[in-house]
């Protein structure tokens, strides 16, 4: 199935809780996973897994993700920017808990991110994000999986 036409996964990886999950539902779905991060992360000897390490930078990983993905690729992120960005090149984007951002979601996503950096930074709200729990890895796998099959379909049609 890997080839021509099949989307690619790309994660922003280095702070994603979800690389495993990833790998599993690629090797099923038997579609190429990129990570790319900083740096820190193992290399894989599966030819299906590549690793991208771009310099130290605050939109590096953001800007490879962007200027590599096609429409029809899948995106791992809980970055919202990077999400908005790939979503208005068409790809398939899911934050780590397995919240879709698409067309319809990703302009309140963006309002709500940049309240709450307003509130941090006002000390309105404290910056502390909710633990990762077995129900958002469980809630990720299904919505990956039927995120790619929806982008397998679509890459047929």
């Amino acid at each position: 199935m890997a080839g021509q036409g099949a989307p690619g996964i790309y994660v922003d990886a280095d702070a994603c809780p979800v690389k495993d999950e990833v790998v599993r539902v690629a090797e099923r779905h038997e579609l190429v996973v990129t990570f790319v991060s900083n740096g820190g992360l193992r290399p894989s000897r599966d030819p299906m897994i590549r690793h991208v390490v771009v310099p130290k930078g605050a939109d590096a990983a953001d800007d490879w993700i962007v200027e590599h993905v096609t429409a029809g690729d899948v995106v791992i992120t809980a970055d919202v920017p990077l999400a908005a960005r790939c979503v208005e090149a068409g790809v398939h984007v899911l934050g780590p808990t397995g919240r879709p951002f698409t067309p319809e979601s990703i302009g309140m996503a963006v309002a709500m991110r940049d309240l709450k950096q307003h509130l941090r930074e006002t000390g309105e709200i404290k910056g502390f994000n909710p633990g990762f729990s077995a129900r958002d890895r469980s809630a990720f796998l299904s919505a990956l999986d039927q995120t790619v099959r929806r982008a397998l379909r679509a890459a047929k049609a």
